[in-house]
């Protein structure tokens, strides 16, 4: 667990300075009368991410944290069932994008996970991910001014009804 913990930690935080070098191409600060820049997000997160990969590297390396301090193998069967059952929940979300829009597909994740993988209770999940989605279209497209994908054509009665409330 001890080599796992810090070859993850470095794994993530080259991601984190590629994201961070990438997002720069857009501008990453914020744009009077437009919002955050385009490169704002993914820059200022992935900024986080490698602080946050530091400090697993400084618990690692003073050895203060369980994992650092475990010579057992980082995963155990429920350890590998959870990581294929969430990893293919995810690339799921990623493939329905397109399909139900960024919305939807967050919605049909969330059932997944809250529901499916949680065991929590239909109405728990049903709240959540039908509030959790329309917060975010607010938030992005009314707040943020970002637009997220919409998916097929079949979804753009919601967006109609949604665009509508906003403007």
């Amino acid at each position: 667990m001890r080599q796992g913990e810090i070859s993850l930690a470095g794994l993530l935080a080259l991601f984190s300075l590629y994201l961070m070098w990438k997002s720069t191409e857009l501008p990453i600060g914020y744009i009077r009368g437009q919002g955050p820049g385009g490169g704002f997000w993914p820059f200022w997160l992935s900024l986080g991410m490698l602080l946050s990969c530091a400090a697993i590297a400084w618990n690692w390396w003073r050895g203060t944290s369980p994992a650092a301090q475990s010579n057992e193998p980082i995963m155990d069967d429920f350890g590998w069932r959870t990581v294929i059952f969430v990893g293919g929940g995810i690339v799921g979300f990623v493939a329905l994008i397109n399909v139900v829009s960024m919305y939807g597909a967050i919605a049909i994740f969330l059932v997944y996970y809250l529901h499916f993988l949680g065991r929590h209770s239909w109405w728990l999940t049903l709240t959540i991910a039908t509030v959790l989605p329309i917060a975010l279209f607010f938030f992005f497209e009314a707040a943020m001014l970002i637009s997220m994908p919409q998916g097929m054509p079949f979804t753009q009665p919601f967006f109609d009804v949604m665009y509508d409330i906003i403007y």
